[in-house]
């Protein structure tokens, strides 16, 4: 895929949908997008590295980069998904602790696009920490994809489908060529 199309920077989080995030990645690919996929550490394990390097060609990135290897090229939109509650949160709140979260911290500031799609419980969706992220966020620009026909709260132990086709037609166009424009990102 050729980065002329954008680059579209999907990060997963540790969450029971994030084995089946290359549903995400082809449905970018299919839509144009050249895909990086980033990991929070603790998604790792979620998910098959290996695949998902050979689907988008790219590493799975879930560090900071030695100074000695390659920067990635800037992302032109971002897709968080599955997004958990402890992302959103330290999202809002600008905590940068991880390499995924460094570049959430700073997408908004650089006027990169970033859709959201939670994966949260009713109980954790209904904390008040959770909806003023929820508003917080929003206020700034980044689209949470949180409600009816969207990604609804499903009940505590509750297992069910994740709409990854929601991401894609949410970045269609979202930021090709208004951010990166294949600039590389610092770290």
């Amino acid at each position: 895929m050729s980065d002329e199309s954008g680059t579209l920077y999907v990060i997963v989080c540790a969450a029971g949908p994030a084995g089946g995030v290359g549903r995400l990645v082809g449905l970018a690919q299919a839509a144009g997008w050249a895909v990086q996929v980033v990991a929070t550490p603790s998604a790792v394990e979620f998910i098959d590295v290996p695949a998902l390097a050979e689907q988008t060609g790219r590493p799975v990135r879930s560090w900071y980069r030695k100074p000695s290897e390659p920067r990635s090229r800037r992302a032109d939109a971002i897709v968080v998904a599955p997004a958990t509650f402890n992302t959103i949160n330290k999202f809002a709140r600008g905590i940068a602790d991880t390499y995924a979260l460094g570049l959430l911290a700073e997408a908004p500031g650089l006027g990169i696009p970033v859709v959201v799609l939670p994966f949260v419980n009713s109980a954790l969706a209904g904390r008040a920490p959770f909806r003023r992220s929820v508003e917080e966020l929003r206020a700034e620009g980044v689209r949470i994809l949180l409600g009816p026909g969207e990604c609804e709260p499903h009940a505590p132990g509750e297992d069910r489908d994740f709409p990854w086709h929601l991401g894609v037609p949410a970045t269609v166009g979202a930021g090709r060529g208004t951010t990166g424009g294949g600039r590389r990102a610092g770290s």
